[in-house]
């Protein structure tokens, strides 16, 4: 890895799936890892599901900087994944967003 621990961020994204959707979007979230993952200043992109909550996901993925998470934001692929998302999840895709910052306390 080649960024220092303040310049990457990271996000957290909690789905949940509408009802009765619960695998359907399970398979969505599935197939879009491992692109995700070779999207260029990817370091981390790991999908969970919520133990003892089926209908409820997390994604936790970090990028080298805001600039390349953008551009896989704005990916052709991730604007036509959207729609399909939104047909999965209940809520708003923005509702589940949180971007962290790293910190570290000093010496």
């Amino acid at each position: 890895m080649t960024a220092t621990p303040t310049s990457y961020v990271t996000v957290v994204w909690d789905a949940k799936a509408k009802a009765g959707r619960e695998a359907d979007l399970k398979a969505f979230i599935t197939a879009a890892v491992t692109p995700s993952r070779n999207d260029p200043g990817n370091i981390d992109y790991e999908a969970y599901e919520v133990e003892g909550k089926p209908c409820e996901f997390v994604i936790y993925e970090r990028w080298e900087t805001r600039a390349h998470l953008d551009a896989h934001l704005a990916a052709p692929r991730m604007r036509e994944l959207v729609p399909q998302m939104l047909e999965l999840i209940d809520g708003s895709i923005e509702d589940g967003i949180r971007l962290l910052r790293p910190f570290r306390p000093a010496h």
